[in-house]
């Protein structure tokens, strides 16, 4: 059964940075993709950043430059470095693995962007 932790969320002021990270459990083989999704109140679920097991990065257009996705397959974990945060940054974010065809999903990290 596989399974995605997720933690790092919080409180941050604008221009602050965090860092969210995920573990998977329950694979043996490296994930095609992992990443983080993110979704706002009101709004729909978007792609923030994934990356490949082939090393190819895509970023939402909004945090890119901010934005950082990084996955170690040794340990079975992606991250995201947001830097230069801002408050339209502030949702709930997803972490996000697709394994042998199918989807999976962390239970979400809250992310406020405030002064």
């Amino acid at each position: 059964q596989v399974q995605l932790v997720e933690s790092g969320g919080g409180l941050v002021q604008p221009g602050g940075s965090l860092r969210l990270s995920c573990v998977a459990s329950g694979i043996i083989f490296s994930p095609t993709n992992m990443g983080w999704y993110r979704q706002a109140p009101g709004k729909q679920r978007e792609l923030v950043a994934v990356s490949s097991y082939g090393g190819i990065k895509s970023y939402l257009d909004s945090v890119k430059g901010r934005f950082t996705v990084t996955r170690d397959d040794t340990k079975d974990t992606v991250y995201l470095q947001m830097n230069s945060l801002k408050p339209e940054d502030t949702a709930v974010y997803y972490c996000y693995l697709q394994y042998r065809g199918d989807d999976y999903w962390g239970q979400g990290a809250q992310v406020t962007v405030s002064s």
